[in-house]
């Protein structure tokens, strides 16, 4: 009901033409149409979701990544719609590696991004990209994490760090 009132947006699990995965999670990924409902339903107001003390913020502080996510979410379907492109995620069935989303262009390429609520990035947080880049190889067009910092850059691995401010069409 809530997908028919365009509240919830599923986003599909990934599947490719050419499956070079043994074991792929088909499950939907689910995020509110808009993440600022999501928050005014579990009442979250900003003091809550940027609490520094656990007495603040019984589950605020938990629920801000999620609501990230959301937000990136919301944007990178409008952008891939734009264009005719998909988007799912990628999750293994023993969930050792997940990709938060994947676009698929009418080409059969695809573009892997992660999303990360944090102003730097690290090794740990581009593993699953040079993993699916391995599985892949050229089918991958690009791959970037996307977050909450001020710049965007390329990492000396290629991957790119993009601000959630700077996404657009």
């Amino acid at each position: 009901m809530l997908t028919q009132l365009w509240l919830l947006d599923p986003i599909p699990g990934w599947l490719p033409v050419d499956n070079p995965f043994a074991r792929l999670a088909q499950a939907p990924k689910h995020h509110l149409a808009d993440p600022a409902l999501a928050a005014r339903l579990l009442n979250l107001d900003a003091a809550t979701l940027l609490a520094d003390s656990p007495q603040r913020r019984p589950h605020g502080r938990a629920m801000i990544g999620q609501l990230f996510e959301s937000l990136v979410a919301l944007s990178l379907r409008a952008y891939a719609q734009t264009i005719e492109a998909d988007i799912a995620h990628l999750r293994t069935r023993n969930a050792d590696h997940e990709i938060d989303f994947i676009i698929t262009g009418p080409g059969g390429r695809i573009v892997a991004l992660e999303v990360k609520l944090a102003r730097t990035v690290d090794d740990n947080d581009v593993t699953h990209l040079h993993w699916l880049h391995n599985k892949v190889g050229d089918t991958l067009a690009d791959a970037a994490i996307i977050t909450t910092g001020p710049y965007a850059y390329r990492r000396p691995d290629g991957i790119a760090v993009i601000p959630a401010t700077l996404l657009g069409p």
